[in-house]
């Protein structure tokens, strides 16, 4: 018997470019697992669009008049009734409450650019520039666990990939960026992963 699909939601601010390849997989049935939500701080978001193109339930959460803790309650509301297996933050550009933090702790992933903990704390081209200014000779992507620390939860899933001599910060993110949603399905496909921290 096949088992129920994984429970899916997803939440991000930007372009989202790291779930396509879990939405490919998903859609090709190479992945038995269901998006529930994509959530998004900003209403013309590309991940939006990207949920919307897919037939996918996209939910803008205005940001208007709440600060972060009602914000995010009001998130959290949506996620209850999503009741989703996981949660993927994939380019959310949000710090999370100490209380969604809680709630959601064993659930929520973050992807970072760089094989943490090296490069913690920075995002975008300043983690691929950090990377090359250190001579590091092997990058990649981190999937962890969101706690109450920056880049600093549990890891799950690491992808590498060698630096060359003739790398740039925009090179490095053209290489890594395709790491990320492979590690998402790596990650969706082996959950509820062995010796994970519970809630």
């Amino acid at each position: 018997m096949t088992p129920a699909p994984k429970k899916v939601a997803v939440l991000g601010s930007t372009r989202g470019s790291s779930l396509q390849p879990v939405i490919d997989a998903i859609e090709s049935r190479r992945l038995n697992a269901e998006i529930v939500g994509v959530v998004s701080n900003r209403k013309k978001s590309v991940i939006l669009q990207r949920a919307r193109s897919h037939g996918l339930n996209a939910i803008f959460v205005s940001i208007k008049g709440k600060n972060r803790a009602e914000f995010d309650a009001e998130v959290s509301g949506i996620l209850r009734e999503l009741n989703p297996d996981l949660i993927l933050c994939i380019g959310y550009m949000r710090i999370l409450s100490e209380s969604f933090v809680k709630e959601w702790y064993g659930k929520a992933i973050n992807v970072h650019p760089s094989l943490l903990p090296k490069h913690r704390g920075l995002m975008d081209l300043e983690v691929h520039r950090a990377v090359l200014d250190a001579g590091d000779r092997e990058t990649g992507c981190t999937l962890h666990l969101i706690d109450e620390g920056v880049d600093s939860g549990p890891i799950l899933v690491q992808n590498e990939i060698p630096v060359e001599t003739n790398d740039s910060p925009e090179s490095l993110k053209a290489k890594v960026q395709p790491l990320e949603g492979q590690a998402f399905i790596e990650l969706i496909r082996s959950w509820p992963m062995e010796g994970r921290p519970q809630q």
